[in-house]
């Protein structure tokens, strides 16, 4: 694992106290790259002394959304990081809210799974893989389409469930897990869902790009003005 990545876990971990002693943290594991190295930085994580914290992974497969990832992959990979995996199944009749997307109304039911399983097997946090540029991707959404500068926290207690969910990959930029998808072979996607619609989300991506093209420090700007968002809330 490169030092820069292990390193940034490391103060995300600290600086926004993510980790206490005796915590048990189910890790969403979707199958993509960016969990599958949280799945691995958390694995390394939980054979360290202290904070003493023990780690199992989920995988939730949404039965009537034509997505798939390779299921022997994810339980090889779990096996070789000594995680044991549990493959959750869901569903959701979209007929129910005919005002919400297949992508939103799937979300809702991925996590209220996850949740859901988290309580019932006295999991108190759930770590989810978001990286840095999730974070400032999601500012700029709700800032341009919504006029507020809420964003996404490395640390949030869930309202309705005893769950706290953690982001210990927030300080990760998304290019540095890019450069290890293929060498550390963090996925393998078998088919994306057609559903998934990104162009929001592609384009604020690229104006991140664009922004960082006019000002090199802008990444580091727009981060410590979303870490007051933080404290703020």
């Amino acid at each position: 694992m490169p030092d820069k990545i292990t390193r940034l876990f490391n103060k995300a971990c600290t600086q926004y106290s993510l980790l206490a002693d005796k915590d048990r943290i189910l890790l969403a594991l979707s199958g993509g790259k960016d969990s599958m190295l949280m799945a691995r930085l958390m694995a390394q994580r939980a054979r360290i002394f202290r904070p003493s914290i023990h780690v199992e992974a989920a995988h939730v497969i949404m039965e009537n959304i034509p997505y798939q990832t390779d299921i022997e992959h994810m339980q090889r990979f779990c096996q070789e990081e000594g995680i044991e995996l549990h493959i959750l199944h869901a569903s959701f009749d979209e007929s129910t809210d005919s005002r919400k997307t297949h992508c939103f109304l799937c979300a809702r039911y991925r996590r209220k799974t996850l949740f859901q399983f988290a309580t019932e097997h006295h999991f108190n946090k759930i770590a989810l893989g978001h990286h840095q540029d999730d974070f400032l991707t999601t500012m700029l959404m709700n800032l341009m389409y919504e006029g507020s500068f809420h964003a996404m926290h490395p640390s949030m207690t869930m309202e309705h469930y005893p769950i706290t969910l953690i982001r210990p990959l927030c300080l990760v930029p998304e290019q540095e897990i890019n450069a290890l998808e293929m060498e550390c072979q963090l996925s393998k996607q078998i088919a994306a869902c057609h559903y998934e619609d990104k162009t929001k989300r592609l384009l604020m991506q690229k104006e991140i790009s664009h922004l960082c093209q006019i000002h090199p420090e802008a990444r580091n700007s727009l981060w410590h003005a979303l870490e007051k968002n933080f404290t703020a809330e």
